[in-house]
């Protein structure tokens, strides 16, 4: 039997305000410095929870984030200084953590997580933590948190509201239900928007991250009641809280090894899924460099931007504005006669836009400004104002 390690004369005073609180005590501190966490994602959740982990003395801390730091991330994700754009923020984040608490060993991991990579990194670790904004990664994680036996602190958030539970933890009852439990079935691809679409509140993550933190906390040191069987729902706009219950469907006994997440979430790696829906046919697009040209040969087409007002005033491209909620009722601003390009921030709306109009109104001649004004601002007209 391996002893249980001591805290040093530092740690007594560090941990000082943890030592006094009757529940938690030494034990409860010794059981955080012996604990492993994973942190897969280190952006707007990953941030709170990763320095208040490394803060209450979690022993050994992984962080997995394969992506680099962008300017556009720092409006939440405190991790990181405008010093830090560029840099991978796995390694980027490891910098930062390590003098708050030298007392707490930090693995940063760069890569991928994947089907092929998730088990081998997972395994040395006695809780999982969701800082990710995919459904495929998602369902990734649970599934191998299903077959390792390990927790799962899951954490979303969207513009105004998060949710935070915790999966696969167990119980004397036996294991708690999944995320597949509370998700059966991927949402269509696209049908839900992310951050970068649909913005989020810099503060929301702190807030969701924060819960989480507290939710590894209790578990690893048994204090408590987790959120293991119940969805928490925050909205900060009104501070409505609801917490439900998610429906033990014994999901986990379906998960047999880890599949493609991708293509179970109607994802391809290779190409836009944004397909005509009942024919399954390529989307037409046009590149923003093709778009350059029509502009300056004075084709004659049209030009439509489907972002919201607000988008429209930070940046536009001259185009028409007829935000994505209002196509339905300005059909008949739309020709059918010449080509129509449609456009929206990154691609995704307008996706949506163009296969609505094909298969409900019988456009053939869209198409679909690939990358979005984000793309134009990049490649073609690095001075333009981008959020």
């Amino acid at each position: 039997m391996i002893e249980m390690a001591k805290l040093t004369n530092d740690e007594y005073i560090r941990y000082g305000r943890h030592l006094v609180l009757k529940e938690f005590g030494e034990q409860g501190q010794l059981k955080l410095k012996q604990a492993r966490v994973l942190v897969v994602g280190a952006g707007g959740l990953g941030s709170p929870v990763l320095l208040y982990l490394t803060a209450a003395g979690v022993g050994t801390i992984g962080v997995a984030d394969h992506d680099i730091v962008d300017i556009s991330n720092l409006q939440r994700q405190i991790l990181f200084t405008t010093e830090d754009i560029g840099k991978n923020k796995a390694q980027a984040a490891a910098a930062r953590l390590q003098p708050l608490n030298p007392h707490v060993h930090i693995n940063p991991y760069t890569i991928k997580i994947t089907s092929h990579t998730v088990s081998n990194i997972l395994k040395d670790y006695d809780v999982v933590v969701d800082g990710t904004d995919n459904f495929p990664t998602r369902y990734l994680l649970n599934d191998a948190c299903v077959l390792l036996n390990k927790p799962w602190v899951y954490g979303s958030i969207l513009e105004f509201e998060g949710q935070v539970s915790v999966f696969n933890l167990q119980l004397p009852s036996g294991f708690s239900p999944t995320y597949r439990d509370l998700f059966p079935v991927p949402p269509n691809a696209g049908s839900v928007p992310n951050c970068s679409e649909a913005g989020v509140l810099g503060v929301l993550p702190g807030i969701i991250g924060s819960m989480q933190a507290s939710e590894v906390i209790k578990i690893i040191t048994g204090i408590g009641k987790s959120l293991a069987g119940r969805l928490l729902i925050l909205d900060a706009l009104t501070w409505e809280i609801t917490s439900i219950g998610i429906p033990n469907r014994n999901a986990h006994e379906a998960v047999r090894g880890l599949i493609d997440y991708e293509n179970f979430c109607g994802i391809s790696p290779d190409k836009s899924k944004s397909l005509e829906p009942e024919k399954n046919k390529p989307m037409k697009e046009i590149t923003v460099q093709e778009l350059e040209e029509l502009k300056e040969s004075g084709a004659d087409f049209q030009l439509i931007d489907v972002r919201e007002p607000h988008e429209f005033d930070i940046c536009d491209l001259g185009g028409e504005l007829i935000p994505m909620g209002e196509i339905v009722n300005n059909i008949n601003k739309i020709s059918k006669d010449k080509q129509v390009v449609i456009h929206c921030r990154s691609g995704k709306r307008s996706s949506d836009v163009i296969s609505y109009l094909e298969k409900n109104h019988g456009f053939q001649n869209l198409y679909n400004l690939k990358g979005g004004i984000l793309a134009w601002a990049r490649e073609i007209d690095p001075s333009m104002s981008t959020y």
